[in-house]
């Protein structure tokens, strides 16, 4: 008896693509393996090639945004660690950078990195050390005056050793908001990275004297096996 044929899958939306499966190629480790196995079944991946952003982790700040509102036409954004580009990509679409929507107001993308990052059309990039001891001067020169957002994406090299990373992200974080302290104005933003727990211990309590409100979030863009999360610092204070 001959087979029924498969029926096609019609109904559009909400229904998963097909798994890719990658072999194990010779001298390419299990893990690298894996990790490629991964980014060519992510969702957000995908929507990221379609839609033209540099990374999936555009995804992440634009859900951060969605709900806290903070990247809003005419702000002054800077991105601490902006490589490959995307979160970059996002402020400036909606902080106006590109002055396209004539009755709002334009806003300001500043982006800097350790590494050299391809041009980003609506933002000026910088090779910049942000920790280096005039980096904060040099910014709000850039700038012409404080920043309206500060936002960071970075995470240190991994070591393998769950604690020890957790605390090399906690002290980036730390470093970026310090940072954020010398140039923000009063009512801005701060947006970090940390690991699982949120901003712990003597950040959190710094940032909950410096900022009216601090929320620890995991954006649906952050895989669910990452223990990843951001912190949302809004209604700066002011430098003491």
């Amino acid at each position: 008896m001959p087979k029924k044929p498969a029926k096609k899958n019609t109904s559009g939306r909400g229904q998963r693509d097909l798994t890719v499966k990658v072999k194990t190629a010779r001298g390419r480790k299990l893990s690298s393996t894996k990790w490629l196995q991964r980014q060519l079944n992510d969702p957000y991946v995908k929507r990221a090639r379609t839609e033209g952003y540099r990374g999936r982790a555009a995804y992440k700040i634009l859900e951060l945004d969605d709900k806290y509102r903070f990247l809003v036409p005419g702000a002054r954004v800077v991105d601490l660690g902006c490589a490959p580009g995307g979160w970059c990509q996002v402020a400036v679409k909606r902080v106006n950078a590109l002055g396209e929507r004539t009755s709002k107001a334009q806003g300001y993308v500043l982006g800097i990195d350790l590494q050299e990052v391809d041009p980003i059309p609506g933002a000026e990039i910088h090779q910049l050390d942000f920790m280096d001891e005039e980096a904060d001067d040099k910014v709000r020169d850039w700038l012409g005056g404080p920043a309206d957002v500060v936002m960071s994406d970075m995470a240190a090299a991994s070591s393998g050793h769950k604690q020890t990373d957790h605390l090399r992200i906690i002290a980036l974080c730390e470093a970026a908001a310090y940072f954020a302290f010398d140039v923000l104005q009063e009512g801005g933003t701060f947006v970090a990275k940390v690991l699982a727990g949120g901003a712990e211990g003597d950040l959190q309590k710094i940032l909950k004297q410096r900022f009216a409100k601090v929320a620890n979030v995991k954006p649906a863009a952050s895989r669910s096996d990452s223990s990843e999360k951001f912190v949302v610092a809004t209604g700066y204070k002011g430098r003491e």
